[in-house]
C-alpha cells in the first residue's frame, strides 16, 4: 500500500523501486493506491482478509499507522519502505533510510521468512505502533499536520514555535496500572517505541518487545525552559530534567478537558482514553536490522518525587 501524498510525493516516487525489488525476489505485489487514510485502511484490511502474505507500507508513519489497523493481531507481517515526512517506526525498526534499499531488504526478509513479533498499543478501537501523546506535543502534531510549509521535519519546528505562544500546564488524571493521580503536565507521551515527531527520542527506554509502555511525563515548565531543553530530545537526555518523570505500565488511563491524543502522528481519540500494551500484536519484517538500542532511565512510581 502507498500513500500518494506521503513525503510530498516521495512515496509515489518510491513505488517503482519497491515493486521492482519485490518482483525480483519472486513475490507478486499488488498495489493499493489509497487516496485517504480511510481508503488505505479499507484496502489493507480487505487484502489481509483475502489472504495476502504481507502488507508493505510505502510512506511515512501515517501510512504505517493505516497498515497497522489491518495487520495487528492477525499474524500478517508488516514491512516498511520509509518515504514520508516522519519515519519514526522505520527508525525504531532499523529500516534502511533509502526507500530502494528498504524495499530490497524487505523483499529479502519476506523471502527468507524473517519475521519478529513486537508489541502494539491499542486505544479504543485504534491500534498504534510508536508513541501516543497528549498535551503540548499533540497540539504541535495537529498544527504540523495542517501546515503546508515547510516540508519535512522543519514543519514540527514551526508548529512548536506557534504552540509555544499558547503554552500552559494542564491538569490531567493519569492512571498507570490502576494507580491514579491528578498531575499538572506540559505533555504526556506513552511510548511503545522511543521516537516521535521526526526523530525525537521522547521515550528513550521504550522497548517494543517488553510488554510495557514507557510513559514520559513532563510537568509544568516555562516557555524558555521548554525551548532550552528541546535539543535534548534527540539524544533522549531530557529525562534527566527535574520536571520530567518516567514510568512503566501495561495500561494507561488519561483524562482531561479539551485534550485529545495522537499516535503515529495521527489523531486517535479525545480524552478520556485508555491505552493497553498488547504483547506480540505486530508481526514485522526486518526488526533489529539496525540500531534499536534503548536508554534506561530509572522509572518511578506515580507520584514519586524526582
Amino acid at each position: 500500500m502507498v500513500s500518494p501524498v506521503a513525503g510530498r510525493g516521495r512515496a509515489r516516487a518510491a513505488v517503482g523501486a519497491a515493486l521492482d525489488a519485490l518482483t525480483a525476489a519472486g513475490l507478486a505485489p499488488q498495489l493499493l493506491p489509497a487516496t485517504t487514510r480511510a481508503d488505505a485502511e479499507r484496502q489493507a484490511a480487505a487484502a489481509v482478509a483475502a489472504g495476502t502474505g504481507a502488507v508493505v507500507a510505502i510512506g511515512g508513519d501515517g501510512t504505517a499507522h493505516a497498515a497497522v489497523q489491518a495487520v495487528a493481531g492477525t499474524g500478517v507481517p508488516l514491512a516498511l519502505v520509509p518515504a514520508g515526512t516522519g519515519n519514526d517506526l522505520a527508525l525504531a525498526l532499523g529500516t534502511p533510510v533509502d526507500p530502494a534499499a528498504a524495499a530490497r531488504a524487505a523483499a529479502a526478509d519476506l523471502t527468507e521468512g524473517r519475521v519478529t513479533a513486537l508489541d502494539a498499543g491499542r486505544t479504543g478501537d485504534r491500534w498504534w505502533a510508536t508513541v501516543l501523546c497528549c498535551g503540548f506535543d499533540s497540539a504541535v502534531t495537529d498544527r504540523a499536520n495542517r501546515l503546508r510549509w515547510p516540508r519535512g521535519p522543519r514543519r514540527y519546528d514551526v508548529a512548536i514555535l506557534a504552540e509555544l505562544a499558547r503554552l500552559r500546564p494542564r491538569e490531567v488524571v493519569l492512571g498507570l496500572d490502576g494507580t491514579t493521580r491528578t498531575v499538572p503536565v506540559t505533555l504526556v507521551a506513552v511510548g511503545n517505541t522511543a521516537w516521535y515527531g521526526g526523530g525525537m527520542r521522547i521515550c528513550p527506554g521504550a522497548d517494543p518487545a517488553d510488554g510495557r509502555f514507557d510513559v514520559t511525563v513532563v510537568g509544568p515548565v516555562s516557555r524558555r525552559e521548554l525551548v532550552r531543553t528541546r535539543p535534548r530530545l534527540t539524544a533522549g537526555t531530557h529525562v534527566e530534567h527535574p520536571a520530567v518523570s518516567v514510568h512503566r505500565a501495561t495500561r494507561v488511563e488519561l483524562a482531561a478537558d479539551g485534550l485529545s491524543t495522537y499516535a503515529d502522528g495521527e489523531p486517535v481519540a479525545p480524552l478520556p482514553a485508555v491505552s493497553a500494551c498488547v504483547p506480540g500484536a505486530l508481526a514485522v519484517v526486518g526488526a533489529g536490522r539496525g540500531d534499536r538500542t534503548t536508554l534506561s532511565p530509572t522509572p518511578r512510581r506515580l507520584g514519586e518525587a524526582p
